[in-house]
């Protein structure tokens, strides 16, 4: 090659950048994006380009406080760029994306790209065609053309992988748009699923966690109220799965057979996030939550006596409209009843689109805050006491990256126990990768995090550290650009359809 030749390929490279805010859906729907944007040709920026990217992705969502004004912010950060850097592209996907459609371009005319979340695969072909045509696209289906999980992908870890099981939400809960934006419950082919985990075990992930927006409502499509709890099981049978997860469910479709699966399953982790939202029945009424305090409460404790390791964790909403003290105090009561290992708590706030953005009672700010600080205080004490009782246990970790904010400092790593308890413990003199497991003996707790201080009691090297190994060689020699000056063109090859048999998300 010419040192000509070589000058165009560099030229010709196109770096992109994914930008994601939301949920856990967001997240697997941005591996995706990365996957389909370098199946197309782009590379990954470096980290912390901070925008310098040829093509900037922002995978919005809609659920959380202020969510457009964030966008709207960091958009008006990229404009200058954008001016001084001719060939740049800016593209909006996601929630916000499917809520807002126009309003993106007009508010934001130097967006080239608009997409929603029903059709994240066409992205390349939209990149290109605002390219060539030089002007806005902006395309939002209103039914899902792929299951995420169908697309080429580029996962941010070598050792854990989201596997999606369904889309689209058939709940109607007044604080939540997600139903409008996402579309219908849809559920994925048994058989699809199973043959995504076998093929990512095959490349050595040894954790997943399986995805829907109401995860534990599987089966509705085919009107198979146990076909959660099946594929749990089946998971069960996969070699080299080493651990299974899911979130999120929802109390309504938390049945006894899904209990007995995740207590007879070996590779179904005690760990269970499940929204409660509110301990007060009124509330719960007005949210439309299709549960009550003592049904909630009563799954906790038939988990608990199922499997007694079991870490709870949830989400609550403070200062919902028309809460009144004595609801507040319902919803203190569940916590302390439920005793949950951590909580994510958030101050209500209006969701335009919503119900709950109209009714009467709105609960002024200063209210709202006293009782989440209230509610925190209670939160961060039952962490704390239960984190306690894990000192003196040994715990089997699996190696995490990237968990351990001060390993480096401190001389630690850091690694999540089967329960999903984040653990820091002491690096051992053996060599340890991510992925890796090890067997630790807890010696301190704080509320969010547990230290072991000891030595390392066993290191046992895995499949998933050989492939956390094997991604960081490839990203060392990987080329600085490609040959071909621009993306392929078209929607992707379809993946071969999987066969095989087995059964029939908040």
């Amino acid at each position: 090659m010419s040192s000509s030749d070589r000058s165009r390929a560099v030229d010709l490279t196109r770096t992109y950048e994914v930008r994601t805010y939301g949920c856990q859906m967001n997240v697997h729907d941005s591996e995706r994006l990365s996957g389909l944007l370098e199946d197309a040709g782009y590379v990954r920026a470096p980290d912390g380009s901070d925008g310098d990217a040829d093509v900037v992705v922002f995978n919005t969502c809609a659920v959380r406080e202020n969510a457009d004004n964030r966008l709207y912010g960091n958009l008006g950060r990229l404009a200058p760029m954008k001016t001084k850097r001719p060939g740049m592209q800016i593209a909006v996907g996601g929630c916000l994306a499917q809520k807002d459609r126009d309003t993106i371009v007009k508010k934001a005319p130097w967006v080239d790209v608009v997409f929603g979340t029903h059709n994240i695969g066409k992205l390349p072909v939209l990149l290109e065609r605002a390219r060539v045509q030089e002007e806005a696209q902006v395309e939002i289906a209103e039914s899902l053309e792929a299951f995420p999980s169908t697309l080429p992908t580029r996962r941010e870890s070598a050792y854990a992988a989201w596997v999606s099981i369904s889309v689209g939400c058939n709940n109607t809960c007044t604080f939540c748009i997600v139903p409008a934006l996402r579309g219908k419950e849809k559920d994925r082919r048994t058989g699809d699923i199973l043959a995504e985990i076998e093929a990512l075990v095959g490349e050595g992930v040894s954790e997943i966690t399986l995805l829907g927006q109401n995860v534990n409502a599987y089966g509705s499509d085919i009107g198979d109220r146990e076909a959660f709890s099946k594929l749990l099981r089946a998971c069960g049978k996969i070699e080299g799965l080493e651990r299974v997860r899911f979130t999120s469910p929802h109390p309504r479709d938390f049945t006894d057979d899904v209990i007995a699966a995740m207590a007879e399953t070996p590779n179904v982790m005690p760990q269970l996030h499940m929204p409660m939202q509110s301990g007060s029945d009124t509330v719960l009424k007005a949210m439309r939550r299709s549960y009550r305090q003592e049904r909630y409460l009563g799954i906790i404790d038939k988990v608990r006596a199922a499997i007694p390791h079991a870490a709870i964790t949830t989400d609550i909403i403070v200062g919902f409209p028309g809460e009144t003290e004595e609801d507040f105090d319902q919803t203190l009561h569940a916590v302390r009843e439920a005793r949950f290992a951590q909580a994510f708590t958030f101050q209500y706030s209006k969701r335009p689109g919503t119900p709950a953005a109209t009714m009467e009672g709105q609960i002024p700010k200063e209210v709202v805050q006293a009782r989440y600080e209230r509610l925190v205080a209670l939160q961060e004490e039952i962490s704390w006491d239960e984190n306690k009782k894990q000192v003196g246990r040994t715990l089997e970790l699996m190696v995490a990256e990237g968990e351990g904010r001060k390993d480096g400092a401190t001389h630690r790593l850091s690694g999540r126990a089967a329960d999903n308890r984040l653990v820091h413990f002491t690096k051992p003199d053996t060599e340890v990768r991510p992925g890796d497991v090890v067997t630790v003996e807890i010696t301190y707790a704080a509320p969010h995090h547990l230290l072991a201080e000891g030595a390392v009691l066993d290191v046992r090297r895995t499949r998933a550290g050989d492939a956390w190994d094997k991604r960081n060689a490839t990203e060392a020699v990987k080329p600085a650009g490609v040959m071909l000056g621009l993306p392929k063109i078209g929607a992707p090859a379809p993946l071969p359809v999987a066969t095989g048999s087995g059964c029939g998300c908040d």
